[in-house]
């Protein structure tokens, strides 16, 4: 019970869901908890700060160290008061967990402009922000010669990595916070700082809007989609020694699954510019190419997140 202990760590999204079983471990492993959360409804409208102080709540009854935060991460001004909140109270910042998020789903016909920049903004935007503000306070730390095991762990989505209809929204954005969790690890790696990302299955508020439904096992009882399934590979990313660093992982239930990036399968090479004529021959066969995405759930496809 001490994997993180006295590891500063700030969990975004953390009152319910997900999030909430990231903060519950953390703490119960040792780790000083600054819980995040907005208290926003599933479509990311209204604000309520119960949430979080509930699960800060919580930890302290059972012994541990936390405080509640209930800014905007998907604005600079939010997530530059997260991060000094962290500091401030605990003196440093060892763990960032970028979890908070949102649906909007619509057909792509159908879809407007605000349920696309919604999403944007509290996905990639709520990624970005508390991210860069971190990074640049760990950047400072190093240059003053104070170095140590930093983490950042993000949440993609199948949604994103595998596809799923009805979400180009949170698809597009869930995609990019995987491509984005690779560039920022390649350029934090300087300052002791690895960056992770997990696409996670579990039934949530969230999952429950597109029909996956809240986890329904008895008390005690297994359940694959319990959300505090997630948490303990989320921690683990966290602790001080874990070498993984620039991954993208599919954690569901008692599964782990790593992503393989982009990657180029098939090739048409010739000496000299194409012809359209040429094509008309020739390229018909690269969309005759099988994929194996390797999904382990199959054509069941869940979102991730809060």
């Amino acid at each position: 019970m001490n994997a993180l202990t006295d590891r500063v760590c700030v969990i975004t999204g953390a009152g319910r869901g997900i999030g909430r079983e990231h903060a519950l471990l953390f703490a119960a492993e040792g780790a000083k908890v600054v819980v995040n959360d907005l208290g926003g409804g599933p479509d990311g409208s209204g604000a309520d700060a119960s949430p979080a102080q509930q699960v800060v709540d919580e930890i302290k009854a059972a012994g541990g160290e936390a405080v509640a935060n209930g800014d905007d991460v998907s604005t600079w001004d939010g997530a530059e008061r997260l991060i000094a909140q962290a500091v401030d109270t605990y003196g440093d910042l060892h763990v960032l967990v970028n979890n908070a998020g949102i649906l909007r789903d619509r057909m792509l016909v159908n879809m407007s402009e605000p349920e696309w920049d919604a999403i944007m903004k509290v996905h990639l935007k709520g990624h970005f922000c508390p991210t860069r503000i971190a990074a640049g306070y760990w950047r400072e730390q190093s240059k003053a010669g104070r170095t140590g095991a930093r983490s950042v762990i993000n949440t993609s989505s199948t949604s994103g990595l595998f596809g799923s209809a009805g979400q180009t929204n949170y698809g597009a954005a869930k995609s990019g916070i995987a491509t984005f969790s690779i560039i920022a690890n390649a350029e934090l790696g300087r300052y002791g700082v690895r960056v992770n990302a997990i696409a996670p299955a579990a039934a949530t508020r969230l999952t429950a809007t597109v029909g996956a439904g809240e986890a329904a096992a008895e008390p005690g009882e297994w359940s694959m989609l319990d959300p505090g399934n997630v948490s303990p590979f989320v921690a683990y990313l966290a602790t001080e020694n874990c070498p993984i660093n620039g991954r993208a992982f599919f954690v569901m239930g008692g599964e782990i699954h790593l992503f393989h990036p982009w990657a180029i399968v098939d090739t048409l090479k010739k000496d000299g510019k194409w012809t359209i004529e040429e094509l008309q021959k020739e390229a018909g066969r690269l969309h005759e190419y099988a994929f194996d995405y390797g999904h382990p759930l199959g054509s069941m496809l869940f979102g991730g997140g809060s």
